[in-house]
C-alpha cells in the first residue's frame, strides 16, 4: 500500500485489509513522505496489529517507487496491491487466491465499484472479463491496480516500471507478454475512491502516459499503437459518462 497524504482515508483502507477473511497477511505500507497526518495513522495501526509494517521513505517516490519498495520487502507467495484510499470487500483475497489456484493463473483481478470521498458508491460497476490476454489488455486496460493479486513467486518477483503514471498497466502487459495467465472475477470486490485532486483524476496526463507505455515500453509500431490507443480513449470516455 503506497500512502501519500491520505490521512483522511487510509484508516478505512487499512481496516478493509485487516478485516479480510484470509487473515494470514502482512500489510506493508510505504509512507511516501506524506506531509499531512498519514504517518501518525500508520504508526497507530502498526502499534496495535503486528501484521502491519510501515516503511517510511525519506523522499517522495511516486506510485511505482513506493510499490517497488514494498515489493522488495514482500515475503509471502502472493502479493496484492491497494492504494491508500481504496477499499476491499472482506472476501476479496480468499476469493482471488481460490480463483487463480483453480484456474492455473498467476494474475487475478476483479470488477470495481467507484466510491466518492465519503465512501458512497456511484456510477456503474466497471465489469471485467473472466480472462484477458496481452492483446486484449492493450486495447482495454481493464485491470485496476487495487484489484490485482499476483502469484509473485510464479512470475519471478519482478518490479514495476519506474514511471510516474500507468506503471501498473505497463507491469501487467509485461507479465502477460512473458506468459502469465490472468483470471478475473466479475464482481466488485474492489472499491476505487474517486476524489478531487487524486493523481488518476488527470485524464489527459494518464492518456499521454498510456501512449508512452505503448511506444516506449512495449515498442509497438505506430500501426498497432494507434488503434489500441483509440480503443483505450473511447473506453475511458464511456466510463466518464457513467460517473
Amino acid at each position: 500500500m503506497p500512502a501519500f497524504n491520505v490521512g483522511s482515508f487510509v484508516a478505512a483502507s487499512i481496516e478493509s485489509v485487516l478485516n479480510q477473511s484470509h487473515s494470514e497477511i502482512e500489510l506493508i505500507i510505504v509512507n511516501d513522505s506524506s506531509t499531512d497526518g498519514t504517518g501518525e495513522v500508520l504508526d497507530r495501526f502498526a502499534a496495535i496489529d503486528s501484521r502491519v509494517r510501515v516503511i517510511n521513505s525519506l523522499k517522495n517516490l511516486g506510485g511505482a517507487g513506493a510499490r517497488n519498495l514494498g515489493l522488495e520487502s514482500a515475503q509471502y507467495r502472493y502479493v496484492a496491491f491497494i492504494d491508500g484510499d481504496d477499499l476491499w470487500h472482506p472476501q476479496k483475497l480468499s476469493r482471488q487466491i481460490f480463483d487463480i489456484k483453480s484456474r492455473g493463473a498467476q494474475l487475478g483481478y476483479t470488477a470495481i465499484q467507484k466510491v466518492d470521498s465519503l465512501g458512497n458508491p456511484f456510477g456503474d460497476v466497471q465489469c471485467v472479463e473472466q480472462e484477458v490476454d496481452y492483446n486484449t489488455l492493450l486495447a482495454n486496460p481493464l485491470v485496476a491496480c487495487s484489484s490485482v493479486l499476483l502469484d509473485y513467486e510464479a512470475v519471478g518477483r519482478p518490479l514495476m516500471p519506474n514511471i510516474r503514471k500507468r506503471q501498473d498497466f505497463a507491469f501487467w502487459l509485461k507479465l502477460l507478454r512473458e506468459g502469465a495467465v490472468a483470471s478475473g472475477i466479475n464482481e466488485p470486490l474492489t472499491y476505487y475512491r474517486v476524489r478531487p485532486g487524486s493523481l488518476s483524476s488527470n485524464k489527459l496526463s494518464a492518456a499521454l502516459y498510456t501512449w508512452r507505455v505503448y511506444r516506449s515500453f512495449e515498442y509497438l509500431p505506430l500501426a498497432k499503437a494507434l488503434p489500441n490507443f483509440i480503443s483505450y480513449a473511447l473506453r475511458a470516455f464511456l466510463k466518464r459518462l457513467n460517473r
